[in-house]
């Protein structure tokens, strides 16, 4: 059928459009440390959805859970160097490179989602201040479920986890391994599996959604809910990355991750009481510590948390001040 050389020139501008468009829409890779079936990971594809939709396909984000794309410690770096253009990292694993980043995973200081989410929001401008001075953008943060203790064997004092292989996999956990005894050895997330079914480690101090995630109880027998602490992870942009972006798109960005914010904070306080019960179905022992072993964990957890405030500097002691209340 011949086209009338009016409608060829509307629909090759039509390809045009198209086509330029296609070629202007940014993709974006963001590399998750947890398996697909996280509900941090559910919630960065549904955040990632969100973007796409909202920006009319200007910008997409493909997920990349489970360390596919990048390790769980390889992923701020690979963002810092524009490697991936954004990634979820649990920051209390670089405490190391500034103690800022471990306030939201000192031992005993913020033990419900309550107190996590004000001890964060006090420490946010600092925060935010201290990403950005390392080329990166701040998203959005969601709490884990508070920390307890997997162990293969009934525990009931500090004195009991002498000796036991431990999972660290950051200086508070590293730590605390030292204080109690225990052998520490570093594990990521996207390991825990291999690493209790081949006995590098016997016990570890994390959520219910990562025992569940990895069918912990298939390697140990004992949960005690010592409700530690609250955990973040953190979703970052690479600055440059960032700043590519049109205004409009970055405001889009900036109200998926709001949206990804509160979700993912009910998500968490919805997936504890889910978790613990898979656990029990599992065949595992669930239950609250004895007063022994609590008095005994939180002694070690103010050792820790006083020694880390000695040289977390002026902005992280005064976060900890406000919160508490000093």
């Amino acid at each position: 059928m011949n086209r009338s050389p009016k409608l060829s020139i509307l629909v090759a501008a039509a390809v045009g459009m198209l086509a330029s468009g296609a070629a202007n829409a940014a993709k974006w890779d963001m590399p998750l440390a947890y398996p697909a079936s996280n509900f941090h990971s559910e919630n960065a594809a549904a955040f990632a959805a969100c973007v796409g939709k909202s920006t009319g396909g200007k910008l997409e984000i493909a997920t990349h859970p489970g360390g596919a794309l990048f390790k769980g410690n390889e992923i701020k770096r690979a963002v810092q160097t524009g490697q991936a253009q954004i990634g979820e990292r649990l920051l209390s694993a670089h405490q190391n490179e500034n103690a800022l980043f471990g306030i939201d995973s000192q031992p005993f200081l913020a033990t419900s989602f309550e107190d996590a989410e004000k001890l964060w929001s006090l420490a946010l401008p600092s925060m935010k201040k201290l990403l950005d001075s390392q080329n990166l953008v701040y998203l959005y943060s969601v709490p884990w479920p508070p920390q307890g203790l997997y162990v293969k064997k009934a525990v009931d004092s500090v004195d009991d986890l002498k000796g036991i292989k431990f999972r660290a996999y950051n200086a508070t956990t590293a730590k605390m391994a030292e204080l109690t005894g225990m052998v520490p050895t570093q594990v990521e997330a996207a390991e825990v599996t291999q690493a209790f079914a081949t006995g590098v480690v016997d016990s570890m101090i994390t959520s219910g959604a990562t025992g569940y995630d990895s069918k912990i109880w298939e390697h140990v027998s004992h949960f005690y809910t010592v409700d530690a602490w609250l955990p973040r992870n953190t979703i970052m942009a690479n600055k440059a990355a960032w700043n590519g972006l049109d205004d409009a798109t970055r405001k889009a960005v900036g109200d998926c991750a709001a949206t990804a914010a509160k979700d993912g904070y009910a998500k968490a306080k919805a997936f504890t009481d889910m978790t613990l019960e898979g656990l029990r179905k599992g065949g595992m022992t669930v239950a609250p510590p004895s007063a022994e072993l609590k008095t005994g964990l939180q002694e070690v957890g103010k050792k820790i948390t006083d020694e880390w405030l000695k040289g977390a500097g002026p902005e992280a002691k005064a976060v900890v001040d406000e919160f508490r209340g000093n």
